[in-house]
């Protein structure tokens, strides 16, 4: 199965087919059929949101969405944990809603990178009900209007939390194709490494969605971009602006601190540790080309590098 999903990443970043394996064109015919299909759902979903037979939920503080048009490796849940300290920060107490892909991976990094702050996690398929439990536990603070208007579930007699626990916002993680939900502010988070593929329709290439989707974004940001050729950077942009040539256009990169040690998290080794060493970068991230070349920048002689599948589940084997 992990050889399966390789092949398929390859098959939907591949510049040209005529270049892949006999193995991997083989695939081509049934993941285009696949890809078909895939589109004609996609088509009639957004169809029944359009015209009203689907209902959208709305809940009582603004909500900031954090997306992408394609599969792994865009930064969404960095952008998303960026966001949530700087709302930290300025009092509001944020409450991220993410599914918890295999096992909760990224919402149990969030939390030990937000423990000490004002940040709620909600992890579940259905948010609506994930973030309704949320509120009636902590209560909300409406803050779209020029004056904040408490709301607040909570029984008179708790009078004990203070103004931080009630929440103030919502991040969706991941929450571009989560269309069920009204948003205040569209981020699509993009991957300036590898934009968008060979621009085919998931299975056959990385897309969710057309790239015409990006009409609905209100940010784009461009991840990544310290490793990409500034006229590739411009190329990308050329793309967004045809568009939607009013979009704005961020740009991301990933800045390591320092490194830690796998028993020991609470353990800060320096980014200097690896230098003139041989590194090998084991992974089962979305775009482990970035992350290769995030340590070839650090210093090290040689990087090798071992890739999985994004989300792989690891198993320690005695």
């Amino acid at each position: 199965m992990e050889k399966l999903k390789l092949a398929v990443k390859e098959i939907a970043y591949a510049q040209n087919q005529a270049k892949l394996s006999k193995l991997h064109r083989s695939l081509i015919p049934l993941l285009s059929l696949a890809s078909s299909f895939y589109g004609i759902v996609l088509s009639i979903r957004q169809s029944l949101y359009r015209y009203g037979f689907f209902s959208k939920h709305r809940l009582p503080v603004p909500v900031i969405s954090v997306g992408n048009l394609t599969w792994g490796g865009n930064g969404k849940t960095p952008m998303v944990e960026f966001i949530a300290k700087r709302l930290a920060d300025y009092g509001i107490s944020p409450l991220i809603l993410t599914r918890g892909y295999a096992g909760g991976d990224e919402a149990k990094m969030l939390q030990r990178h937000l423990l000490a702050r004002p940040v709620k996690i909600g992890v579940g398929a259905n948010w609506a009900a994930t973030a309704n439990l949320f509120f009636e536990k902590y209560g909300y603070l409406d803050c779209r209007g020029s004056k904040f208007f408490e709301r607040t579930y909570l029984d008179q007699k708790v009078g004990s939390h203070i103004s931080s626990e009630k929440i103030g916002a919502a991040i969706l993680d991941d929450g571009m194709q989560h269309w069920s939900f009204c948003r205040d502010l569209e981020i699509v988070m993009i991957n300036g490494l590898m934009p968008w593929g060979n621009c085919k329709l998931l299975p056959l290439g990385p897309l969710r969605e057309p790239l015409m989707a990006i009409k609905r974004a209100d940010v784009a940001i461009v991840h990544h971009a310290d490793l990409v050729l500034e006229q590739k950077l411009k190329d990308i942009e050329l793309v967004i602006q045809e568009i939607k040539e009013s979009l704005p256009i961020f740009y991301s990169r990933m800045a390591p601190s320092y490194f830690f040690e796998v028993r020991n998290i609470s353990t800060k080794m320096h980014l200097g540790a690896v230098h003139d060493a041989v590194v090998l970068c084991v992974s089962a991230i979305g775009s482990a080309d970035a992350f290769v070349q995030g340590m070839e920048k650090i210093g090290p002689i040689y990087v090798d590098r071992f890739d999985f599948s994004d989300h792989h589940s690891f198993h320690i084997k005695i």
